[in-house]
């Protein structure tokens, strides 16, 4: 710029290694090594933003509003490589003085930096395929994948090339380092002056303090509410909110969410509970137990229900023509009872289980099917015990995965996993269980063998082949195995299904059998807005050969929390009940509604109001639009929040206080028969005597 003024010339100069300046002033000190830390750790993090960025380009809101992302993500970067840094403090602190002057020395320190900048991108790497399956930053599934390392580890060397990732990860090590190399920066900060011990620690107690003060401060439900949930994930830090999921994998209801007190929230439930028509037996106690009064003869049918992986309602061909990955679902489906407004409650597997057969909202944190004192709770096979079925639980992988083994286990269930069957039983299996059609042979054998010993049966069949890595044997369908992805899964599901039916019907236990077809939860739950409906949508279809059960199809909106109770009331049951479940077919259509939620988040929908429960007791409110999972924020109705609110506090508290427990075979006799007492009184006097504790045992 010759025709600059000189001076000025030279203060831009000065300006220009202004920076450069400052950074060896850092280097120069032992605890400079954290400034070339911090820059590692912030740019691959903001790599990894922009790579996620790339990868959800289609979701995004390309506009302004993307700056927030990155302006909030950069403050939970810094948070996070504060907390990563403390171990680095400590270390630098106390490693001798003149640490670096001696060649074996900074050698070792060049390979713990190479080491660091693996781990770094690395992580890198985890986080861009952990986004690729869930369209999340880490969270608690992330934290159920560390305690579940087999299936993890084995899932991932099958869905990915791994010797692939990791020579290029350890590659772009190598480049990356030798980049950082040739800056000089490493070799000026081992060049560093001698400090005393004193000036060390000094130094590294305030470097210990910042860290400190910067990473305590923050907290993820700081984060703004975005309007497009996308932008939300990406202002996290895929480390800081691996931690933060696992501080919350527990989160007590009572302290972070908006509440009433427990008489009040019971008062509320019970009043909600009879619109279908049952009679409360502890009315004004904190307890959901009730009768269920049914007319006609009982059907002492057999139940198999088989739970699939990941089925969305939108992969069945009868919701969409356009569809041919289901033709034995599809076929299935117009001889079925057909629920078409059926949500799951969760995000996941253990979720599906829980509502599945406990008949409750999701709780915040970790599902009950994880959590410690889930022995001897009130389920869907207590009572189907109590009626005198053989229950059993068969799953295709080893059960004590989501510790599905303990809590059937210890709830009545025989199980009947991976482990439990000979090794010439299992013609294919993936790192996460046998393939679907083996599952199915034990199924049948199972019932051949309650059959022949006189006894009707309930199962709870949990599949697994329609999950990454989507393995399945070859030859069964047109599509080949693991490169065919979701489609190719969801194909064999429906194919091993099919196959199973036909072998069925062969079998003399075939026409006194109800057949049930339902998922866990849906293949995706990301989405656009913090709670996306439209991913929770999940087919049910209830099939009996005999003709017990007529086909049709039913719109009521309703959830797996309701499926229990509908259950028992299509076999004509009449039985004490503690679940929060309705039979939809017995409640007007404005009453219905849907209780979905993830781990943090409750939701409640009813009349298309979805009131949503957050952390920090916090409420939000939209008008939904169904058909196309369209949220509009409104204003929380007071009526609808106190639902929302009474139906959760009181799922969290007959927990707490272990209250929501199976009633013993004498209990259930009593209660069965002052439940048809109550039954046989007029209306008016079942009003009147509403309060029936005194006489309850």
């Amino acid at each position: 710029m010759p025709w600059f003024p000189l001076h000025l010339r030279s203060r831009l100069g000065a300006v220009r290694q202004l920076p450069g300046r400052w950074l060896a002033a850092r280097l120069r000190s032992r605890h400079g090594g954290l400034v070339l830390f911090a820059g590692l750790f912030l740019g691959v993090a903001l790599l990894t933003r922009l790579a996620l960025l790339l990868k959800a380009s289609s979701e995004v809101t390309w506009s302004w509003a993307l700056l927030a992302p990155f302006g909030w993500g950069l403050l939970f970067d810094l948070g996070a490589a504060a907390f990563a840094a403390l171990p680095l403090i400590v270390l630098l602190t106390f490693l001798p003085a003149g640490w670096g002057a001696r060649t074996w020395q900074r050698g070792l320190t060049h390979a713990a930096g190479l080491v660091i900048l693996f781990a770094l991108l690395f992580g890198a790497v985890a986080e861009w395929t952990f986004w690729d399956e869930f369209a999340v930053r880490f969270n608690f599934i992330a934290v159920d994948y560390l305690v579940y390392t087999t299936e993890v580890i084995g899932n991932i060397r099958e869905s990915y090339n791994l010797p692939f990732l990791l020579t290029g990860v350890a590659a772009l090590t190598l480049i990356a380092g030798a980049v950082l190399l040739a800056t000089g920066w490493p070799s000026a900060w081992l060049a560093q002056a001698q400090e005393p011990l004193r000036v060390r620690v000094r130094r590294g107690a305030a470097w210990g303090a910042l860290a400190l003060a910067l990473g305590v401060g923050l907290n993820e439900a700081q984060l703004p509410a975005f309007a497009n949930n996308y932008h939300r994930e990406l202002a996290k830090n895929g480390l800081w909110s691996l931690f933060a999921a696992f501080r919350s994998n527990v989160l007590d209801f009572d302290r972070f969410y908006r509440t009433v007190p427990a008489d009040e929230a019971f008062a509320r439930l019970q009043r909600e509970l009879v619109e279908d028509g049952s009679l409360l037996l502890r009315a004004g106690e904190r307890d959901s137990l009730r009768y269920v009064a049914s007319t006609g003869p009982e059907l002492r049918l057999n139940v198999v229900q088989i739970t699939v992986e990941s089925l969305s309602a939108d992969f069945l061909g009868s919701r969409d023509g356009a569809a041919s990955l289901t033709p034995n679902l599809d076929a299935l489906a117009a001889r079925s009872l057909v629920f078409e407004n059926f949500y799951a409650t969760g995000t996941r597997t253990d979720r599906g289980m829980e509502a599945l057969t406990l008949s409750l909202p999701p709780t915040p944190g970790r599902s009950l099917v994880k959590r410690p004192a889930n022995e001897n709770l009130f389920t869907l096979g207590s009572v189907f015990r109590a009626k005198g079925y053989d229950t059993a639980f068969l799953y295709g992988g080893y059960g004590y995965f989501d510790n599905m083994n303990h809590f059937f286990g210890e709830n009545g269930y025989r199980v009947v996993d991976r482990s439990s069957v000979a090794r010439d039983d299992i013609t294919f299996a993936n790192a996460w269980g046998a393939c679907d059609g083996d599952l199915y042979r034990w199924t049948l054998r199972e019932a051949d063998t309650a059959h022949a010993a006189g006894r009707p049966f309930h199962f709870f069949v949990m599949t697994t082949s329609n999950h990454r890595p989507y393995t399945y044997p070859e030859g069964r369908i047109d599509l080949p195995s693991k490169v065919s992805g979701r489609a190719g899964a969801v194909k064999y599901t429906d194919h091993a299904i099919g196959e199973f039916l036909r072998a069925a019907a062969s079998k003399p236990w075939y026409r006194d059998t109800v057949f049930v077809i339902v998922a866990d939860h849906c293949a995706s739950s990301a989405g656009k807005t913090e709670l996306p409906v439209q991913n929770y949508h999940i087919p049910l279809l209830v099939f009996a050969p005999g003709g017990q059960i007529a086909p049709g199809r039913i719109a009521t909106l309703t959830s797996q929390m309701d499926y229990a109770p509908t259950l028992l009331g299509l076999l004509n049951w009449s039985y004490p009940s503690r679940f929060f479940g309705h039979d939809v077919r017995r409640v007007e259509a404005d009453d219905a509604h849907a209780l979905i939620g993830n781990y943090q988040k409750l939701g409640h929908l009813e009349e298309n109001e979805f009131v949503v429960l957050k952390p920090q007791r916090e409420v939000s409110a939209y008008r939904v639009d169904l058909p196309r999972g369209a949220l509009r924020p409104i204003p929380a109705d007071p009526d609808a929040l106190g639902e929302t609110i009474a139906f959760y506090a009181a799922a969290s508290w007959v927990y707490r206080e272990r209250t929501y427990q199976a009633l013993t075979p004498e209990e259930f006799r009593r209660y069965t028969e002052l439940g048809r007492q109550l039954a046989r009184w007029a209306p008016a006097e079942r009003g009147s005597h509403g309060d029936v504790a005194a006489v309850a045992p």
